[in-house]
Formats: C-alpha cells, sequence, structure tokens
C-alpha cells in the first residue's frame, strides 16, 4: 500500500517565530534553542509524540465509530498498513521537529495468529524504524506492550488467574523490551491497564499482587540480562478499563514498589488526566514522586473537568503547568524521562493537519508554561516563602527532633514550661496564588 508523506498540508518543519507570529503554524514560545537555566529548551521538555492516539485511533467513542478515515486503518496487508502508517508517523516527526517519538508494540505492528508471529511483525518494523531513525532527529523515548485490548487480557495479564495468560504477556514484553533496547530507548513502560478488579466477589487481592510483584521483577531481571540501561517505568492510574486498579496513584505505586524490593530500578510515569481521577492535582502526583525518589516522567495531556473519564486531551492549561514544571525543575529537571504527548485530538478534529495544530498549540503551552517556572524558580517566588514556613525545623531544636535526639518525654517537658506558647502563622495561600499569577 503506498500513502503519500504528504497526507500533511504543511510540508517545512514548524519553526518558532515569536510572540506575534502571524502563522497559524509557527511555535510562539517553544524557541527549542533558547538557553534556560544552563539547558536548551528542547532539552528541558524533551516533547515525544505518542504512536497510538496519533496514528492509531480512529476517531470512535463509546457512542460512535470511526471518524478520521485515515488510509492506513483500511485494507487487508496488514503488514503494509503498518508500513504506510510509520511513513506518515516520521512525516509528522519531522513536521514538528520533535525529539523522540513513543509506542505500543501492537501500535506499530500487526498481532499474529501466534505470539511468534506477533513477534516477527514486530521486529520487521523495527527494523524499519532503525532505517527511518538512521537519517532523522526523532529517538524513542520509549516502548511498552499493550497488555489489555486483546480479549486474552480481559481479566489482566500479569493478574491474571491463568498462568499461561501470564506466561504469554511475559513473552511480548520481552520482544518489546528487546526490541526498545535495540531503538536506543531511554525507558520502558510497563502500563497495567487492566491489573485491577471489576468485582472482589472473584478476585484475591493479595495473590494478584503478588502475581504482578513478580511479573515487574522479571521485567527488571531481563533488563539487566540484556543490558537496558534505562528505568522501568510505572504509570499510576485508579480506575478505567477496571473499577479498581493495583497501580491507583503515586503512593500506592509506591508501597507496592517497597513491598516488592523495586524501587532501585523501577520509576513512574504521572500523567495529568490519571491524577485527577484519582482525586489528585497533577503538582500533587508531581511533587510526591519527587519527594519519594520515584519521579520517572510525564505523559502530557488534560482530562475534562466535568468528565469522570480519561478524555486524553491536549495540554492547554498553562498555569496548572507551570506549577507541574516548577516542581520538575526544581528538582534538577528530566532525565531519562519527557513529555509523551498521550493526548488525542477531538473526534471532529478531522483535517489531517489538526494533528499538527493540537501539538503545535500544546507544545507552546508548556513551553510558555515552563519559562515561567524558570523565572519563579530564579526569584525563589515559592521556594523562598515555603524556606520560611519551615524555618524553625533548620535551627537547632528542630534537627534535634528530626534526628532521634529527643524523646516524647523531652517534647513534653518543654511545652510545659512557663512561658512556652507557640502561635500559628498564617499560611498566605491567597498572596501566594496571586504571586504565581503575575508569572503565568
Amino acid at each position: 500500500m503506498n500513502v503519500s508523506p504528504k497526507f500533511f498540508g504543511a510540508s517545512a518543519p514548524v519553526a518558532y517565530g515569536g510572540k506575534d507570529a502571524k502563522s497559524p503554524l509557527a511555535f510562539r514560545w517553544y524557541d527549542k534553542d533558547r538557553v534556560v537555566r544552563g539547558r536548551r529548551l528542547e532539552d528541558h521538555l524533551r516533547f515525544a509524540v505518542c504512536y497510538w492516539h496519533s496514528f492509531c485511533w480512529p476517531g470512535g467513542d463509546p457512542f460512535g465509530g470511526e471518524t478520521f478515515l485515515r488510509p492506513w486503518h483500511r485494507g487487508t496487508d496488514m503488514m503494509a498498513l503498518a508500513r504506510a502508517k510509520a511513513d506518515i508517523a516520521f512525516e509528522l516527526f519531522r513536521l514538528l521537529d520533535v525529539p523522540f517519538f513513543t509506542f505500543h508494540d501492537v501500535d506499530v505492528a500487526p498481532e499474529g495468529a501466534s505470539l511468534a508471529e506477533s513477534v516477527a511483525n514486530l521486529n520487521a518494523i523495527a527494523d524499519l524504524f532503525e532505517q527511518k531513525m538512521a537519517s532523522s532527529k526523532v529517538r524513542l523515548l520509549w516502548g511498552t506492550a499493550n497488555l489489555f485490548t486483546h480479549r486474552r487480557y480481559m481479566a489482566g495479564a500479569a493478574t491474571n488467574p491463568d498462568p499461561d495468560i501470564f506466561t504469554y504477556a511475559a513473552g511480548q514484553v520481552r520482544a518489546a523490551l528487546e526490541v526498545t533496547h535495540r531503538l536506543g530507548g531511554q525507558n520502558y513502560v510497563l502500563w497495567g491497564g487492566r491489573e485491577g478488579y471489576e468485582t472482589l466477589l472473584n478476585t484475591d487481592i493479595k495473590r494478584e499482587l503478588d502475581q504482578l510483584g513478580r511479573f515487574v521483577s522479571l521485567v527488571v531481571e531481563h533488563k539487566h540480562k540484556i543490558g537496558f540501561k534505562g528505568p522501568i517505568l510505572i504509570e499510576p492510574k485508579p480506575k478505567e478499563p477496571t473499577k479498581h486498579q493495583y497501580d491507583f496513584d503515586v503512593a500506592t505505586c509506591y508501597g507496592f514498589l517497597q513491598r516488592y524490593d523495586l524501587l532501585k530500578d523501577v520509576k513512574l510515569n504521572i500523567e495529568q488526566n490519571h491524577a485527577i481521577l484519582a482525586g489528585h492535582s497533577f503538582q500533587h502526583e508531581i511533587a510526591l514522586a519527587q519527594a519519594l525518589g520515584v519521579f520517572g516522567s510525564l505523559d502530557i495531556n488534560r482530562g475534562d473537568d466535568l468528565l469522570g473519564w480519561d478524555t486524553d486531551q491536549f495540554a492547554m492549561n498553562v498555569p496548572e503547568l507551570a506549577l507541574a514544571f516548577h516542581d520538575i525543575l526544581k528538582a534538577g529537571g528530566f532525565t531519562t524521562g519527557g513529555l509523551n504527548f498521550d493526548a488525542k485530538i477531538r473526534r471532529q478534529s478531522i483535517d489531517p493537519d489538526d494533528l499538527i495544530h493540537a501539538h503545535v498549540g500544546s507544545m507552546d503551552a508548556c513551553a510558555r508554561a515552563f519559562l515561567a517556572a524558570a523565572d519563579m524558580l530564579d526569584a525563589e517566588a515559592l521556594t523562598m516563602p515555603i524556606a520560611e514556613r519551615y524555618a524553625g525545623w533548620a535551627d537547632a531544636e528542630g534537627r534535634a527532633i528530626l534526628a532521634g535526639q529527643r524523646s516524647l518525654a523531652d517534647l513534653a517537658n518543654r511545652a510545659l514550661a512557663p512561658g512556652f506558647d507557640p502561635q500559628p502563622r498564617s499560611g498566605r495561600q491567597e498572596y501566594l496564588e496571586s504571586l504565581v499569577n503575575r508569572y503565568v
């Protein structure tokens, strides 16, 4: 099948034009070569286009079918369609001038009649990717395996009650991990789409958690065996498609990793939409992952405040993003992680160039937010008030308490001393909120 890379109306890569740029396809804030705190903006943000939403999703929803009518979505020669899809994908990577992309195994290559055939298909497309990457700037941020779409995984993959399905999933992950390794992927993601339960009437939670712990351990063991240097990433999500997922949020994932001795090799890939579904803010999940030492990467998108499911819209909320980037930058920025656009255009956005506009708009929103975050950090706008609020813990008595040099009786006796009457101080929330608005 022949699908021309001229699928898009645009032909030249999107360039930085400044805040007053007239072209709708120009970056107004994302100047990739601008140096901020010692690094180029491109190296800070590390944008990645995801394969699944951009090239695989047909535009359907639970109440209606395909709207996009992409030419590589219809035909009988599945490998030819996969190659045509790769041509369009790499054309979009070029037009957006992004440094990275991401994929699931079944996004890029069709599933075969057996695991062996599926692995052969994946490796054939990986050969094509190697050829394309040789003449392109784009690199692989991470790969993963889809262990949730096929009906065999309707009761989970690692947590499935059938050990044969556990075994099949292991084979699928080995292939995806090895392809990620040979393509130079900087991370590998385990997304537990159905690692959870629909009802406790037929579920043994302890057994399933032990199975999941063993599965992740097997992946870590194989990572070291083949010499893959990047971290394994788990992506927290509380629900949907299952009623309750075992990777509910950052705190839950940390407890899981600690219980199964996986903290050394596994970090977290955090998503705004998943944070909201868990009842948290995006900033909360990032800040907690940083505090617990498990921050790895971000899926950059947003949910709809009026809807209770994973809408995966392109991130456009500059104030929210600024606070997220402030915490990331404060901790030193990304290492192997980045900003993966796990986001899809709306099902009414049927023009090919809508894909470009969506990415450009979100890249600009991220850049604008990042620059605001850097300015806040340089001015110590938020870090100084926090340091002042906790200043007592930096004094001799505060340090002695945390160092275990004071007993409960010591503290009680001090509190009973004449004249000991500590008074509360303002948290200054409204002042700090207005302060943030000066930057965004």
